[in-house]
């Protein structure tokens, strides 16, 4: 049925909101973080703005991230940022009340989805639907999921890594990981403390490893200024780290990613695996940006990988797809309300 209701899709990240609008493409992009004032009610800021207070607020005001692991930790606060979110991405003169399609990690549960759904709707949307996030990351880099074809997706994102084989449409086979970019981020923050005696924020951590980080060791390092707080005396300081001193600190965290695209690879039907074979695994997501990420999924896997296009927005970027072609995809649309 027609509907004059405006649509939005919406990427609930661990560590970044995107929001895509059928007809004006993607209209947010600001970090899943909230600032909460001196009552812990009051929401003081949600976005860039808040994200620019993380580790720097007095004691009266918590900035800090809703989501956790690709799901919502704090239902009352997440609920406030999508409704921020939901007017921004609207405009202020909008009066009719949007229908949203969301995106969730592949392991959600049915507690977790519905929460989803719940804050969505309280946020001000009419109606809610959530689609898995390989799904999306697969319509959104234009893969032909329709097709009697076995395509696998690895989305690689702040708070999980979600695979999956798709085929007819439909999921296979998927895992769901709580181990991404902010795992990686703890890593380089405790290897900074182990190795130079210095204290860092995840914040500069992540810097870090945009600036110099890579999946596998290099000839030609790159090098990065580091400054933070001295452990022992407490005083500032600054340091350099080298690429492959961040390989080094986070081989756990990479190990734990490629096991969750080899457990899936194992449990993929022959024929569909001779077809993961010849089309390789699509990367998608932020963290899948890291240097010779895909190189390394080949070592480890014996696969081959590549990038998505605009990895980072291939989610969103499904969501809006989908929106536009609801009965396309309503295999894939988990719930409505």
């Amino acid at each position: 049925m027609f509907s004059l209701a405006p649509k939005l899709g919406i990427d609930l990240g661990t560590t970044t909101t995107l929001v895509f609008a059928p007809s004006r493409g993607i209209v947010l992009n600001e970090p899943s973080v909230v600032a909460i004032g001196p009552d812990g009610k009051k929401v003081v800021a949600v976005g860039d703005e808040a994200k620019a207070m993380l580790g720097r607020t007095p004691d009266d005001i918590t900035a800090y991230r809703p989501m956790k692991d690709g799901v919502i930790a704090d239902y009352r606060v997440t609920e406030a940022m999508l409704t921020y979110y939901i007017r921004k991405a609207l405009g202020r003169w909008n009066l009719l009340r949007p229908d949203v399609l969301i995106s969730v990690p592949a392991g959600v549960t049915s507690t977790e989805r519905r929460a989803v759904i719940e804050a969505a709707i309280h946020a001000g949307a009419r109606n809610a639907f959530v689609v898995k996030e390989p799904i999306l990351a697969a319509i959104g880099a234009n893969i032909p999921i329709q097709e009697a074809k076995g395509h696998m997706v690895a989305d690689i994102g702040g708070g999980t890594i979600d695979v999956a084989v798709i085929s007819l449409g439909g999921i296979v086979t998927a895992t769901s990981v709580k181990c991404a970019g902010n795992r990686i981020d703890r890593a380089i923050v405790d290897y900074v403390k182990k190795a130079h005696n210095l204290s860092i924020g995840e914040k500069t951590a992540e810097e870090i490893k945009i600036a110099v980080g890579a999946a596998l060791p290099v000839d030609d390092e790159l090098v990065h200024t580091v400054k933070g707080r001295e452990v022992v005396s407490g005083l500032p300081r600054t340091t350099e780290i080298r690429t492959n001193e961040v390989v080094a600190a986070i081989q756990r965290e990479l190990r734990e990613i490629i096991r969750a695209m080899t457990d899936v690879l194992q449990n993929t039907p022959p024929e569909l695996a001779a077809d993961i074979i010849d089309q390789g695994i699509i990367m998608t997501g932020g963290s899948s940006l890291l240097r010779h990420f895909p190189e390394l999924v080949l070592r480890r896997t014996g696969v081959r990988a590549r990038l998505a296009k605009d990895a980072p927005l291939c989610v969103v970027r499904g969501t809006g797809m989908a929106l536009q072609h609801l009965d396309a995809y309503k295999r894939s649309i988990i719930t409505k309300r």
